[in-house]
């Protein structure tokens, strides 16, 4: 794609403006053919060049708000043709305000305005799309265009996200990175295409070599995608299953993307919503945000299981509505079954206001959704008591957990108390359409310095003898074990659920009366990592959580991970006694199940090291030590700055009994599960191919390894190697 294309149609209404006239030579100087045609000629039917398909492209440039955006319609039913005939239009700067008037998508642009850059300002291209034929020519996925001098005519996505366009590119500032400001949006309509490129240039003025440079590569770029028929300028949206499984495709050979868990197909995913088992299929939703690995404008996305083991992408389930109560977010939520109709009540995000929605699925298979029209079903939150609030928030108000009992429907929203700790706010309702609900007060107030001031995904699980509250606190997840009665929880013990990076649980009750957990697996390594790697999250394994003989709380992997095992690895010589040395293990992988029992006899400490280049220069060891202690370390996880090296830790099993662990290694996850009960979930991101091995040691003294097994796991997805 080397060749400019072939004809423009430069759009103008009015007069053209300095900087119009500045694009034009652009043009000129670059061999760009380009006429100029009137918008009002268009509309009024003066000009009939555009519907006639007489231009390759139609490029609409412009600096200055569209005034008269109302009589656009009149100019849509040309330009549309030319699009369905296969032509391209671009829309940069504030010309992209107009995509609804001209029928190209139902949200437009939600900033506008002129802006004075102080650093250099440019695109910064999603690495999903390094191969985009755009920007071939570019090395980096930044990609400064302009200098700091003078005003920037800017007009993009920040708090809502186009309903059918796709985001290739957000902004580059030379101080930091803005994923949040999309740059770069992509439509297909009809046979043709759109490209939206609304910040980050300029043609009036001078503009320093290489951001100039660049300018003119990445219009000539779209342009050429724009008027070549093979191609097209980016997938259709909202995607369906086939191109959700080619953007998991695209990034499965990131050696740090998990294998076997749960993991967006491109992009964000935090936490779980709606985890529920219907009609014997297991249907995991997830916050996603289809603009990119960051997380803003929260959609839900979909994944299935028939096993529990093997999953596969659905399309987005739940989007913001343009004009609704969640037009800046489809937060968490929980799925019901209501009287045989699966139903979701989530927070619906608008403004300084987070509120109560429902919707009731209109398929067999929960791909879609129906708002209700009484969303939001709580209009704004409880006076009393106080809740906090912030900059940005009225009130703390959201995330839910809904359950039936006794005829009575019984709603958890997370919150806290002003000056106070978090609470989890009780509503109850008669009402099976979940829309009309009565407040109670809180069920429970957590200790600040403990607990934590605010308490996000409350979620209440009936155990039988005993029930278990737990709540996610910005730092952690705190459990509280003990008796729910008459809106009120009676707490006998407390604790956090898992101490890594595991954050806002939630729990589905399946066919066999097992309550099986998901959690969010942060990414522990920063947003520019994170942008690089095209994806952000994951969810933890499947987890039986119930009690044990002793009235405990347990947690266990789901019984049905052990069809993963592909092959039994392991070096034969368990039972081993290691007395005060290192030995290594003949076996290597990143997508692996350990399950090993040791006891320390005198040794001051035990290791498992993974992730383990030849040198040591990479390499976790996972310590087991005197103190009764598990410990992470990722002093030396992984050479990259940008990874999180702190070490995390958890309290087990006194030191005069064996240690029970099954340790699941999957990319950057790293999952263990000690005696049934503790566990501890982390990230780690070795950079190394050969940073595979495994080693086990004692240090200053005997341990005794009694039982040592390894398995190489297989992939749940079926496009991935």
């Amino acid at each position: 794609m080397s060749e400019p294309a072939a004809t423009v149609g430069f759009l103008v209404d009015g007069n053209q403006s300095p900087e119009q006239r500045a694009a034009l030579e652009w043009c000129s100087a670059n061999g760009i053919d380009v006429d100029i045609v009137s918008i009002e000629d268009v509309a009024t039917g003066d000009d009939t060049s555009v519907g006639d398909g007489d231009y390759d492209v139609l490029w609409w440039h412009r600096a200055a708000a569209v005034e008269d955006i109302d009589a656009l319609p009149d100019c849509r039913e040309p330009i549309r043709s030319s699009l369905e005939d296969g032509g391209g239009l671009v829309l940069t700067l504030r010309a992209l305000e107009a995509v609804r008037a001209l029928g190209i998508d139902s949200v437009e642009p939600d900033v506008s305005t002129l802006e004075e850059p102080t650093t250099t300002v440019g695109v910064l291209w999603k690495s999903l799309y390094t191969d985009h034929p755009a920007v071939e020519s570019f090395d980096e996925l930044r990609v400064p265009t302009r200098d700091p001098g003078g005003p920037q005519p800017v007009a993009r996505y920040e708090s809502v996200l186009p309903e059918r366009g796709e985001v290739l590119a957000s902004t580059l500032r030379e101080d930091h990175e803005a994923p949040h400001e999309v740059a770069v949006v992509g439509w297909r309509v009809g046979c043709g295409d759109v490209a939206g490129l609304g910040t980050g240039i300029r043609f009036e003025g001078e503009t320093p070599v290489g951001p100039a440079e660049n300018r003119t590569r990445l219009l000539c770029g779209l342009l050429d995608v724009l008027a070549d028929d093979r191609v097209r300028i980016a997938d259709e949206r909202p995607k369906d299953a086939a191109a959700l499984a080619a953007d998991r495709e695209r990034l499965a050979a990131d050696p740090h993307r998990p294998q076997y868990h749960l993991s967006p197909p491109a992009n964000w995913l935090n936490d779980p919503n709606g985890v529920i088992e219907w009609d014997g299929t297991y249907h995991a939703f997830y916050q996603y945000n289809p603009g990119g690995p960051y997380h803003g404008t929260i959609h839900w996305g979909h994944a299935v299981s028939e096993d529990l083991v093997h999953w596969e992408d659905r399309p987005v389930a739940l989007s913001p509505s343009p004009d609704g109560p969640d037009r800046d977010g489809c937060w968490s939520g929980c799925a019901v079954d209501v009287d045989g109709t699966p139903t979701i009540v989530y927070t619906g995000g608008r403004d300084d206001l987070q509120l109560p929605c429902v919707g009731t699925a209109t398929d067999a298979g929960l791909t879609g959704w129906e708002k209700s029209s009484a969303n939001p079903v709580i209009d704004e939150p409880p006076v009393e008591p106080s809740l906090r609030s912030t900059d940005h928030w009225r009130a703390e108000f959201r995330d839910h957990c809904v359950w039936q009992a006794d005829g009575t429907w019984h709603h958890l929203v997370g919150s806290g108390i002003e000056d106070g700790g978090g609470t989890a706010l009780l509503y109850t309702s008669e009402d099976d359409d979940l829309t009309d609900w009565t407040y109670q007060g809180p069920i429970l107030v957590g200790d600040p310095e403990r607990d934590g001031h605010m308490w996000e995904c409350p979620e209440l699980l009936d155990l039988g003898e005993k029930q278990l509250l737990h709540v996610s606190n910005y730092e952690t997840v705190r459990y509280f074990l003990g008796t729910y009665a008459d809106g009120e929880f009676d707490v006998e013990r407390t604790g956090v659920l898992d101490h890594g990076e595991f954050y806002a649980p939630q729990s589905l009750r399946d066919d066999d009366g097992r309550w099986l957990t998901w959690g969010w697996l942060e990414p522990a390594r920063d947003e520019p990592a994170q942008w690089d790697a095209g994806w952000s999250g994951a969810m933890s394994l499947p987890r039986r959580i119930d009690l044990g003989p002793d009235g405990r709380l347990r947690q266990r992997p789901a019984d049905e991970l052990t069809d993963l095992r592909v092959e039994r690895r392991d070096d034969g010589s368990a039972p081993v006694t290691l007395d005060d040395e290192r030995r290594d293990v003949d076996v290597s992988g990143r997508a692996l199940e350990i399950d090993l029992e040791v006891r320390l006899e005198d040794a001051a400490e035990f290791g498992l090291v993974v992730g383990e280049s030849p040198d040591g220069d990479e390499r976790t060891p996972i310590r087991y030590t005197r103190a009764s202690e598990l410990v992470v370390d990722r002093a030396h996880s992984s050479v990259d700055p940008r990874t999180a090296a702190e070490p995390v830790r958890m309290d087990v099993t006194p030191v005069d009994d064996s240690l029970s662990l099954r340790a699941f290694l999957d990319g950057s996850v790293l999952e263990l599960f000690a005696n049934d009960r503790h566990c501890l979930t982390t990230r780690i991101y070795p950079t190394r191919a050969d940073s595979d091995g495994i080693s086990l040691y004692a240090t200053d003294g005997v341990a005794t390894v009694e039982s040592f097994d390894v398995w190489t796991l297989d992939s749940a997805w079926e496009s991935e190697p």
